[in-house]
């Protein structure tokens, strides 16, 4: 059985950060946000190759993920010609391949149980089977019906409140047969959602949907993404690099420099190579990426800074990303919520919030 990775977004609610590394290779903490899937999907026994349905800057991604042979599965690259939409992209991803295939978009954290999402479409011998996810503000999704037995019955683009009928939301898994692509038209652009799932719906086929009340996260916006760091250092997500909940404990790279001086809060991460001086304080939910360097007497409250970041002394950053190789010198001060694209320099004494 064959899995595709829907990884061809442009990612434009996390620019600049995706301006020069695409959304599916994003890192989380030291390793890029792809892997999170890969690793789940690993997990199911039949699955024997992953295709990743690529459309923007393909290359860094082919570069970054290479052929699997480092991760334990093998990895197929495909290139959409042009932006053929979800629908149009499953398909294209999936010529010449025959029976069930999983689909993930590639911009979902996850921990839902995968097999049991397979036995489901199996046990119905179902056209097709989604995953959906419960949400606390129903009204600003558009959600999806099902009936007693587990069949969709009906989509609902974001519904006023007093039109919503459940919780649930599409989760970005699906399980579908290939037999029924031949309804998306070739080199379109095709929404799965919005065309495809639809027509099951209409022609009374058999489409099914696995609830899952366990973790779920888009990670497509920079609050999203700092959420994501979060519930992973606090034990609510279960994902590398597996922070125990109980412990509370910090994870420092065997090759970081920490002076005894300086100050970790836990939970916090520091990566591979990193520098931290005397006098500069981390607090709990910062990640300090490969190579960076925090000044003495700097101050990092729950930020992220990626490979190559540099905080000169006494400066401080609050809930703040700073992209790769960004340079913040002496007593600066970055506020909340800003996000610096890669290779900014932002000179001494300056202020941003």
């Amino acid at each position: 059985m064959k899995a595709v990775v829907l990884a061809g977004g442009l990612g434009t609610r996390l620019r600049p950060l995706t301006l020069n590394t695409p959304k599916p290779i994003v890192p989380i903490f030291d390793r890029p946000f792809l892997y999170q899937q890969i690793d789940l999907l690993r997990k199911l026994p039949d699955i024997d190759e992953i295709i990743l349905s690529l459309n923007y800057q393909p290359e860094a991604i082919e570069r970054v993920v290479g052929d699997g042979s480092t991760l334990g599965i093998p990895i197929r690259h495909i290139v959409e010609p042009t932006p053929l939409g979800t629908g149009g992209a499953i398909k294209y991803a999936c010529r010449n391949i025959k029976g069930t295939v999983v689909i993930f978009n590639g911009d979902v954290l996850t921990d839902t149980d995968l097999q049991a999402v397979v036995e489901l479409h199996r046990k119905r011998s179902a056209y097709a089977t989604i995953v959906l996810t419960p949400v606390d503000n129903p009204w600003a999704y558009g959600l999806v019906e099902t009936d007693g037995r587990c069949n969709v019955t009906r989509f609902l683009e974001k519904p006023n409140p007093d039109e919503v009928t459940c919780d649930t939301i599409n989760a970005g898994i699906y399980v579908l047969e290939t037999d029924t692509f031949d309804r998306i038209p070739d080199d379109t652009n095709w929404s799965v959602e919005r065309q495809f799932f639809p027509s099951l719906v209409d022609r009374n086929e058999t489409f099914v949907a696995h609830v899952n009340r366990g973790y779920w996260l888009d990670i497509g916006t920079p609050e999203k993404y700092i959420q994501a760091h979060r519930d992973i250092m606090t034990g609510r997500c279960q994902a590398y690099p597996f922070f125990d909940r109980h412990a509370r404990d910090s994870l420092v790279a065997p090759d970081a420099t920490v002076s005894s001086k300086a100050k970790l809060e836990a939970p916090c991460f520091v990566s591979s190579g990193a520098r931290i001086e005397a006098g500069a304080r981390i607090s709990a939910h910062t990640v300090i990426g490969q190579g960076c360097v925090v000044g003495a007497d700097a101050v990092i409250d729950a930020g992220i800074l990626w490979p190559g970041a540099t905080v000169g002394h006494g400066a401080v950053l609050t809930d703040a990303i700073l992209g790769h190789g960004v340079r913040i010198d002496a007593h600066a001060r970055i506020g909340p919520g800003t996000v610096i694209g890669d290779r900014s320099v932002i000179t001494r004494y300056s202020r941003l919030s």
